[in-house]
């Protein structure tokens, strides 16, 4: 989860238990936006065998549905499904067993995808192969549910590359990002007159605000490198609101500049805010 960083290093931040093994979220956000209620990512799902589970020691008693209830909602609700990238761990949760079959958790819901990444999913090199699982993947399609942000008006002509690329609703952009794996989207969501970056795998614990703390899952770390250092310094000047898919105990922090580098300042609940 830390690349070359050294465990001497990163333990002491992210201690690791007897197996070696760190513990992670999947921490999904809900946004209720006028008639619509979308759902970003979907976690990794209870489909696989036990031998796939045994590999990644689940545990705690948050589910989707079990969160969604909790907020008085059910997966019929659930209007949108925007999923960032489609590693197990990011869209597992998107299609359930039904009998013999494989089918939408939400039953409702259009599924939104990048046709880039998708692409790269559905015919992946042999490295991200065991990330991208097609149980996960292609009943999405089968479903006629899944739709591409690419078809999208984008949000502006701009000359900046790391601009907001498209306009997903009317509190949401898009960013897209390659270092981790082609084509992942960020969603930019305006919440409160603040602005809040869903950090999905580019950064994907406050642990990782360190620029060479890159995951060796990354398929170009030298472009994550890029693309952190480019998207902490704009975080940092504009007291944009990072939130964590991936760290186990900082839902959000703020950023400000140290003599190490741009660190986390504040560090808060999304509720909290």
């Amino acid at each position: 989860m830390f690349g070359v960083v050294p465990k001497s290093i990163w333990n002491k931040l992210q201690p690791a238990d007897e197996n070696n093994l760190c513990t992670w979220a999947m921490r999904c956000l809900l946004i209720e936006e006028g008639n619509r209620l979308i759902l970003i990512d979907t976690g990794i799902g209870d489909k696989q065998d036990a031998r796939f589970f045994s590999h990644y020691y689940l545990h705690g008693e948050a589910t989707l549905t079990g969160s969604l209830a909790s907020r008085g909602f059910s997966r019929a609700d659930v209007t949108d499904v925007f999923l960032t990238h489609l590693h197990f761990d990011h869209v597992g949760g998107s299609i359930v067993r039904n009998g013999d079959s494989l089918v939408p958790a939400f039953p409702n819901a259009t599924y939104w995808s990048h046709k880039k990444h998708w692409d790269h999913a559905v015919t992946p090199n042999a490295r991200e192969k065991a990330s991208f699982l097609r149980d996960n993947i292609l009943p999405i399609q089968e479903s006629g549910q899944l739709k591409f942000v690419d078809q999208l008006v984008p949000k502006a002509e701009t000359s900046d590359p790391h601009a907001p690329v498209m306009r997903f609703s009317d509190s949401i952009d898009i960013r897209i990002v390659h270092g981790h794996t082609e084509s992942m989207m960020l969603p930019q969501i305006r919440y409160k007159n603040r602005t809040v970056l869903y950090m999905a795998d580019l950064m994907p614990g406050i642990n990782h605000l360190p620029l060479p703390y890159i995951m060796a899952y990354d398929i170009q770390p030298l472009v994550t490198l890029k693309e952190k250092e480019l998207y902490l310094q704009e975080a940092a000047a504009n007291n944009y609101i990072l939130f964590f898919e991936h760290d186990p105990i900082n839902e959000c922090c703020t950023l400000h500049q140290t003599e190490k580098g741009i660190r986390a300042k504040e560090r808060f609940r999304l509720d909290e805010a």
